[in-house]
């Protein structure tokens, strides 16, 4: 943690032109990112629950390399605030093509973090939640300790294999058709105390969620990267957001040309005016 790059602190107002260097327990980091309080947190209708997607983008837009991969367009100070979006929360939530594609097995948070999710009442182990209605998940993730959550439908062709292998407990079944609610599924992760929910994608699975309006905030790293291409955006939803979702910048922080926003999420909310808007004090 200690050879992480420190960051420049852009916004709120009040904090600009102030530093963060890296700290063993990350504090100052870890209160930016403080979920809100249990009885402020909302998704959608869902009280307690808050939902917040983790996605990287380059200045034009692509939210992979030609590798098709996020983990190509990242960097230093990304992973510096992954880990600690990572730490203060209950559970990550991906798609099963972000499994396979980007390789997850292990969402082990660091040694040096686990002494504040102890302070918070959190349980040293983050869960991995999988949203697979019928695709096949990696071995090394089923065989990981604990397994996935794996968040299916009711006619899932391999349901009765998976459950043996992994646990009837561990295949939660929040569908009946053939695609996942993503609403439910945020219902059956609080029924399980898995209340500060962490997505990290994909691109469709987070379209999903912002279509349902279910997202409440967007933390979204710039990389002072451009690669053209086919790349997908960080949302990949089916039509447009109608009306447009209004979003309301928390913090920017910046590092060696890396740009670091958290932005709350408001459905309701009319748009703002950028020339009228208030910048966070």
């Amino acid at each position: 943690m200690t050879d992480d790059p420190t960051l420049d602190v852009l916004l709120p107002v009040r904090r600009a032109g102030t530093r963060i260097p890296p700290s063993s327990d990350e504090h100052e980091l870890i209160a930016l990112y403080a979920h809100p309080a249990p009885e402020h947190r909302s998704s959608a209708v869902r009280p307690g629950v808050h939902l917040r997607a983790n996605m990287v983008s380059t200045l034009d837009g692509a939210a992979t390399g030609a590798d098709r991969v996020s983990g190509s367009i990242n960097n230093a100070a990304d992973h510096r605030v992954f880990d600690v979006l990572r730490a203060v929360a209950d559970v990550v939530l991906i798609g099963a093509g972000t499994a396979r594609a980007e390789g997850y097995a292990d969402v082990r948070v660091p040694e040096a973090l686990l002494a504040g999710r102890r302070a918070r009442g959190q349980s040293d182990t983050l869960e991995l939640a999988v949203v697979s209605a019928t695709g096949p998940l990696p071995d090394d993730l089923l065989d990981s300790d604990p397994p996935p959550l794996v968040l299916t439908t009711a006619v899932r062709p391999d349901l009765a294999a998976l459950q043996r292998r992994i646990g009837t407990e561990r295949v939660l079944v929040v569908g009946d058709g053939a695609s996942v609610d993503v609403a439910r599924a945020l219902d059956v992760l609080a029924a399980r105390g898995l209340r500060r929910v962490l997505t990290e994608g994909g691109p469709h699975l987070v379209g999903e969620l912002a279509r349902a309006g279910l997202l409440d905030e967007l933390c979204l790293t710039w990389s002072p990267l451009v690669v053209a291409g086919p790349a997908p955006r960080i949302i990949d939803a089916v039509g447009w957001l109608a009306p447009a979702v209004t979003a309301r910048p928390v913090h920017l922080l910046h590092s060696a040309g890396v740009l670091l926003g958290r932005w709350v999420l408001d459905p309701t909310a009319a748009p703002a005016s950028w020339s009228t808007g208030t910048l966070p004090g």
